[in-house]
């Protein structure tokens, strides 16, 4: 951690170029002796990298930015701010803090939370921020593992984010990430009340349940329709093997959620599917990383097109519905659809389909964008289906 780069002149710099290419900065000559041109582009691209996904770091004076990956795998604000109300007790331990976003979250519902990090530039960074940001954490520089085993102390939510990223591969069963935690659980739960596992949406969901034994509870978390975590809650002596499931779609504003669990969707039964009508809906990535298929129709008061079909659609709008909603202005059979189409301009989604946006696009001539929509699916007749509609 270059010192110099938190100079006043330094840091009014990178504030007023923010908006400059990253590249041309590396290779222009730096105008400060102590500061070079790769760390400058290095802090520039930080700060711009912190704009949306970090606004109070983006918006705070004298932060320090680590490498670009550190920034990548952080947590955003929303993120952290929801996994700040899962935390219990009073004492708290991040176990693979990184760039400090979770940490410094607990520390607002906390009061004593405690930033392990192994990688000694960025145990630096995370502790020079917080106290610009005045988040009360303390920094451990170390392997949270092993510091666990050498501590005597005990804490009531022990967090910890595994990496999926091992020998430059990635890894896709929570055994294979590092650290492992399937084989420190039991003396992770030992040392806490409740323990937080945050993974990778690529980790296959029942796959870890099996793996972990037990879960207490699921939670999957998404931002813009785009899944971004799933965490793990295990609480000591906890005996749950169909743990709840809640899908919470997050944006600056409000949270959106629904809970169930795998036993209940499995056990819902749709008696008949539906053709579209006045409103359609395409889930949220949450509610489909989950698996949960079947009880929206019951949650929201929609019907589903087909079994495999993960669209849905009502005659009045429901508002409340998580995911995107759509009006429908006309519905095709496919057939018909490709011999009177009339479309230069539309957003192509395929769901339940046998041709791929890509390969509808070429057929057709239609070119990408604009306000229309058009919804290529099987309907509940298994019959294939052009679905025209607007964004609402």
């Amino acid at each position: 951690m270059n010192k110099a780069i938190l100079d006043k002149d330094v840091q009014e710099f990178i504030r007023m170029n923010v908006h400059l290419d990253i590249i041309k900065i590396s290779l222009s000559k730096s105008p400060f002796p102590a500061v070079s041109p790769k760390e400058l582009a290095q802090q520039i691209d930080g700060l711009k990298r912190c704009e949306k996904k970090l606004p109070l770091w983006y918006s705070t004076a004298g932060v320090y930015y680590p490498e670009k990956l550190a920034l990548e795998q952080c947590s955003s604000e929303v993120t952290a701010r929801y996994k700040s109300g899962l935390i219990i007790g009073d004492t708290v331990i991040d176990l693979t803090g990184g760039f400090g976003v979770d940490a410094a979250f607990f520390s607002k519902k906390a009061e004593e939370v405690t930033h392990c990090e192994w990688n000694k530039e960025l145990s630096e960074i995370s502790n020079h921020n917080s106290e610009i940001l005045s988040f009360p954490v303390r920094h451990v520089q170390g392997d949270g593992i092993k510091y666990l085993k050498t501590s005597d102390q005990s804490y009531d939510t022990i967090y910890i984010d595994p990496s999926r990223r091992v020998s430059s591969r990635k890894v896709f069963m929570l055994k294979h990430c590092e650290p492992d935690i399937i084989s420190e659980k039991e003396h992770l739960l030992q040392r806490c009340r409740r323990l937080i596992i945050k993974t990778a949406p690529l980790l296959d969901l029942h796959l870890t349940i099996r793996e972990l034994g037990t879960v207490s509870a699921i939670h999957i978390l998404s931002v813009k329709n785009e899944c971004k975590e799933v965490l793990y809650v295990i609480d000591k002596e906890t005996k749950e093997t169909d743990p709840p499931i809640t899908c919470a779609a997050l944006n600056k504003e409000h949270t959106q959620s629904i809970t169930f669990r795998t036993s209940a969707e499995t056990a819902f039964i749709i008696g008949q599917y539906s053709n579209p009508q006045a409103f359609l809906y395409e889930p949220d990535v949450a509610l489909l990383k989950a698996g949960c298929f079947k009880l929206i129709t019951k949650e929201f008061n929609v019907n589903k097109l087909h079994q495999h079909t993960h669209l849905y659609t009502s005659e009045s709008l429901e508002e409340n519905f998580i995911g995107r909603k759509f009006r429908v202005l006309d519905t095709w059979i496919y057939g018909s659809f490709i011999k009177q189409q009339k479309f230069i301009k539309a957003n192509i989604i395929c769901r339940n389909f046998p041709q791929a946006p890509d390969k509808i696009r070429k057929k057709l001539g239609i070119s990408e964008g604009g306000s229309d929509y058009l919804l290529f699916c099987t309907g509940s007749n298994n019959e294939l289906l052009v679905i025209h509609c607007t964004r609402l």
